[in-house]
């Protein structure tokens, strides 16, 4: 296909343009200190035989002939395989496939390392929680220990879910001196339907179903290997590494343990060799992506309806990749990217429905031909991106790309962008005396985005339970939990309280949740405006509230709002939560550290500063302090 793309959308190209200005300086040192890397090179080459033999103890005679001539790549390997989580357990075999796929290429892979890997279904409305947020700079540090061996001239990224892709986004970042791939296992198949796993769930809440009932429609639901099948922080996840040109195209979204999905891995193995420098084609993360790749990923996050997290995860991203971005990029880009897809919990059809539908090469020829993303950057593919309308088929056992559909085959799920299911995307930011948050609109019917009501304040999740179960919620109210920050107890996600805030609705109350916590990539119907900045704990006006105090959010004007004169509000004394119970526990007490260091939800909620940002501030204080 040719690589010419139509003209940009002015405001893609405005947002890009201004992130590109923002971030100049940080962005040249990050260049500047990748392109450093790349000339000190490999280390096997300059290893002594004692060192380099510890590098290669461990492989068969015929790898060790190969890392012994150092003129064929050497692939590093970093998975988050683990057998209890099911979009992780397919990873198991992957290290064999592709060491298999590199010999048969003349080259070598070896295992760098694997990073921890939790699921956030496991622990939500859990202790553990409390640890998820932080597991993605964790993931980011084991990613790091494993490749500063330094053997690798390209890494292949082995993961799926929530905080695992973002922390192995910034590893790679910071390694970008290496060509990367990232290689996904799939989605489960299809189980219970969204809609009834959705109606047991409040039935269960109202006490009208039995445990046995709830867990039975969760097996059905969560059934086999693969990722969840709703379009949560995961299936978010792999649409945005495509987006970026991370992905093979067409890799996504296919099913773990079939044949495709093994020719994909093999595929993915060769392209990552053809792209080293050995190889003649050196593709390094730090050419690949900039500020280009960081605006398709947040359009097609956009025209998905994708996960809330990403508003934080991005921003920690994009960091790493020494580009600063904000909150108004997101919103300006919402305001002109329409709503293509429906998939729960936007809808009630599932990641595979949206595959068979058009899936991401429908997706990309519609964002393409609107000029919503930049089809021109480089990717692992070999090409730019309009090669990513194309899809992957097997002929006699041999993968081929072929152009995907140029209609979408089920309208309910997936959409061009002459007709939307929406205008605009499903995500704005919310900015007022309460402080600065985000929403999920995508979910929320328009009757529901304008909520004015009295607050019901809670400082542990739990607590509205109880409320609820004592009828004490039975009432317009918008539910206030607060001291849920980074900085007060890791950020956990509330998703736990979705059902029995959706219960409230559909009593016919006006019900709203107002948090510096997250909520989820399955946020719903509800109104959430989530990640208020800064959290409680960090001086944040969430902290002045108190019952009866009436708040208005308005999601259709962005604005977040205490109903109170400026004079009184001023004055009003911020309290301070007892937050002991939150710090001690499941490993807890050792996140103490991250606790301490993280930064606000509108920077990312991460824990490693702002790279590049804080050298060029010290630069500039020590600038000031010469002339001085």
């Amino acid at each position: 296909m040719a690589s010419t793309t139509p003209a940009l959308h002015p405001t893609v190209a405005d947002v890009t343009r201004r992130i590109r200005q923002r971030s100049a300086e940080r962005r040249a040192l990050y260049e500047q200190r990748m392109a450093d890397q790349h000339r000190r090179g490999v280390h096997r080459g300059e290893l002594s035989c004692g060192n380099l033999a510890h590098g290669f103890a461990a492989c068969g005679a015929t790898d060790k002939n190969s890392l012994k001539l150092m003129n064929s790549a050497n692939l590093g390997i970093i998975s988050a395989y683990n057998d209890m989580l099911s979009a992780h357990q397919p990873l198991e075999t992957f290290p064999e496939t592709i060491k298999a796929a590199a010999r048969a290429m003349g080259s070598t892979a070896q295992f760098a390392g694997g990073v921890p890997a939790m699921c956030d279904g496991v622990t939500q409305g859990q202790p553990g929680m409390e640890l998820s947020l932080f597991s993605r700079d964790v993931i980011a540090m084991a990613t790091a220990v494993g490749l500063s061996h330094n053997m690798f001239d390209a890494a292949l990224y082995l993961g799926v879910c929530d905080k695992i892709v973002p922390g192995l986004f910034i590893a790679a970042a910071r390694f970008g001196h290496l060509p990367a791939m990232f290689v996904p296992a799939g989605p489960m198949p299809s189980g219970l339907p969204n809609k009834e796993k959705a109606r047991i769930r409040q039935l269960f809440a109202e006490g009208k179903a039995s445990r046995e009932d709830l867990l039975e429609a969760e097996s059905q639901s969560y059934h086999s290997p693969g990722t969840c099948t709703f379009y949560g922080t995961a299936n978010s996840n792999q649409l945005m590494m495509e987006m970026m040109g991370l992905h093979l195209p067409g890799t996504s979204f296919v099913n773990p343990g079939t044949e495709m999905r093994e020719a994909l891995t093999r595929f993915a193995t060769e392209q990552a060799i053809r792209n080293t420098e050995p190889s003649g084609d050196y593709r390094p993360f730090y050419k690949q992506i900039d500020e280009r790749a960081i605006v398709n990923a947040i359009v097609g996050l956009l025209a998905s309806g994708g996960s809330t997290n990403h508003t934080l995860h991005l921003v920690a991203m994009a960091a790493a990749a020494g580009l600063t971005l904000t909150w108004e990029d997101f919103t300006d880009l919402s305001a002109v990217t329409p709503s293509l897809m429906q998939v729960y919990p936007n809808g009630q059809a599932d990641i595979n429905h949206f595959q068979a539908a058009g899936g991401m090469s429908y997706l990309f020829r519609e964002l393409i031909g609107a000029g919503l993303i930049h089809g021109d950057i480089p990717s692992v593919f070999g090409t730019d991106l309009t090669a990513y309308t194309q899809e992957p088929f097997l002929e006699d056992g041999k993968l081929v790309w072929r152009e995907g559909p140029e209609q979408s085959l089920d309208t309910e799920v997936l959409r061009g962008v002459a007709d939307p299911f929406a205008p605009t995307g499903g995500l704005t930011v919310l900015d007022g005396n309460l402080g600065r948050g985000v929403i999920k609109v995508s979910a929320v019917a328009p009757e529901h985005r304008v909520v004015e009501a009295p607050v019901r304040i809670f400082e542990d999740q739990n607590d509205l339970k109880g409320a609820f179960e004592a009828g004490e919620l039975d009432r317009d109210v918008i539910a206030v939990v607060r001291f849920q920050g980074p900085k007060a107890n890791g950020m956990p996600e509330l998703h736990k309280l979705t059902p029995y805030l959706g219960v409230l609705q559909d009593r016919g109350y006006k019900v709203a949740l107002v948090t510096d916590g997250r909520m989820s990539g399955a946020s719903g119907k509800v109104p959430a405006a989530i990640h208020i900045s800064p959290e409680a704990l960090d001086g944040g006006p969430l902290a002045k509230l108190k019952n009866g105090d009436i708040v208005r959010l308005d999601a259709d004007k962005g604005s977040l709002e205490v109903k109170i004169d400026a004079h009184t509000w001023a004055e009003r004394e911020l309290r301070v939560g007892d937050l002991d119970h939150y710090h001690v526990g499941l490993g807890r007490e050792l996140f103490g550290g991250f606790r301490h260091l993280a930064m606000r939800g509108e920077e990312g909620a991460g824990v490693f500063g702002g790279f590049e940002a804080d050298d060029l501030a010290r630069q500039e204080s020590q600038i000031h302090e010469d002339d001085a």
